[in-house]
């Protein structure tokens, strides 16, 4: 599986940006989805995953009640909507996909397939 991110950009503190993520294969409706970041000098963290249905989404708590992850199957697409951006929230964003099972949702060792990343900038 081939994944694609793209939407990132510079906002202001408290502003929005939408992520998205396109897949190259028919089988992503198949792959749980997540959505990963890194920030200058820190690991990578687990941001927020949804399973392969859509049926149930998982947050890290400092996103909890900002962020949400959707997908369309359909459009072999998923997306991250983020909210009121923090000065903490800039890293670079990646998305990534795993097979529903046999591996944890929310470490990055878990995930078989990675974008490219897109960086996301929200000043203080």
């Amino acid at each position: 599986v081939q994944l694609q991110a793209c939407g990132g950009g510079l906002v202001q503190a408290g502003g929005s940006l939408r992520l998205s993520c396109a897949a190259s294969e028919r089988t992503f409706s198949m792959y749980t989805m997540g959505w990963f970041r890194q920030a200058p000098g820190k690991e990578r963290e687990f941001v927020a995953a949804i399973t392969w249905t859509g049926g149930s989404t998982y947050y890290a708590d400092f996103v909890k009640g900002r962020f949400t992850i959707s997908r369309d199957n359909a459009k072999n697409t998923v997306s991250l909507q983020m909210n009121s951006l923090k000065a903490d929230d800039t890293a670079v964003y990646y998305c990534a996909a795993k097979p529903p099972y046999g591996s944890s949702s929310f470490t990055a060792s878990g995930y078989d397939y990675w974008g490219q990343g897109t960086l996301v900038t929200s000043p203080a």
